[in-house]
């Protein structure tokens, strides 16, 4: 990988990445709606010689494609609101494939696990059956059969499966972020779903070293891959590992159905949580036979450490 464009570059997943592409010393592209936030992420970086900011719209391909010349690898970590996910999830992103077929890109998607549906084995490998039960896991798999379709005869794609995850960067989208950011801010929070449950969290650094090492590969496209965590840990540790570092002990209340259907009156996106809660109470664990056999160790930052380097990030905004 000589050049690598990033789409989404300031959400969650894409400021991780476009740090650890930099931190490998790949010319990047960092490429997203907001000029602002981009020259904060450029800052954050320390102004590096090899980041380029490119302002544009990811639903827009030909702009897309200005801003990915001489790139060869494209990830794509822009995404949707939720609640707007069935309508616009397929749009972009058949904007980010027909930029790189154009220009003949291998494309690195992020996704999730809603496709995989309920699971019918202990560790999820990538090839559990994909039965999806809810509307979002349907529209998932529909952009899975998109992604790999026969339309694209030029790009090259790999889909990187990652559960739910926490980290610095890690911002609303992320069922943690904002139940991290209200505790290392000294807040009441809002913990989404069971916390009882152990459930399994990857560490946005560590998914970043992974999903780079995948994509470095010649032999790794056309595949999904999982992108396994640390291990599993319930909601109540999490928030006692986080209140420790914090050194607050504000309430942390947790919301299940009817307290996000009572919120999702007023904050759309939080209605639209309530489909897959099943997922806190059914937790799915991916395997990582297939990385381990294929690339070596999985990078897995213990939770006591993830988890209060993040909360000393979220206290120094």
């Amino acid at each position: 990988m000589k050049k690598a464009i990033v789409i989404g570059a300031t959400g969650g997943t894409g400021a991780a990445i476009t740090q650890e592409l930099i931190k490998r010393g790949i010319a990047t592209v960092a490429y997203g709606r907001s000029r602002h936030k981009l020259e904060q992420l450029a800052a954050k970086l320390g102004f590096p010689g090899l980041l380029q900011l490119a302002v544009g719209d990811a639903f827009n391909p030909n702009e897309i494609v200005a801003a990915s010349q001489n790139a060869d690898v494209m990830f794509h970590c822009a995404n949707v609101p939720y609640h707007e996910m069935e309508s616009r999830l397929l749009p972009l992103g058949e904007s980010v494939m027909k930029a790189a077929e154009q220009l003949s890109l291998k494309v690195v998607v992020i996704d999730g696990i809603y496709p995989y549906g309920r699971r019918q084995m202990n560790e999820v490998t990538e090839e559990h059956p994909k039965q999806p039960h809810t509307r979002k896991g349907k529209t998932r798999l529909a952009y899975e059969q998109m992604l790999f379709s026969s339309r694209w005869s030029r790009a090259q794609v790999m889909i990187v499966r990652l559960p739910d995850y926490y980290g610095p960067t890690a911002n609303e989208a992320s069922y943690l972020g904002s139940t991290l950011e209200s505790i290392a801010k000294g807040k009441m929070a809002f913990f989404i779903g069971n916390m009882e449950t152990p459930r399994e969290y990857i560490y946005l650094p560590d998914a970043a070293v992974m999903v780079v090492e995948l994509a470095s590969r010649e032999n790794t496209y056309n595949q999904n891959w999982n992108i396994p965590g640390a291990g599993i840990i319930a909601g109540k540790e999490i928030v006692r590992i986080a209140q420790r570092a914090a050194g607050v002990t504000k309430p942390v209340m947790a919301l299940g159905k009817i307290g996000l259907s009572l919120i999702g009156l007023g904050v759309p996106v939080m209605k639209e949580v309530v489909e897959m809660l099943y997922l806190t109470k059914e937790p799915l664990v991916l395997s990582r036979q297939k990385y381990e056999r294929s690339i070596g160790p999985v990078q897995a930052t213990p939770f006591a450490e993830g988890i209060a380097e993040t909360i000393a990030q979220l206290q120094k905004k």
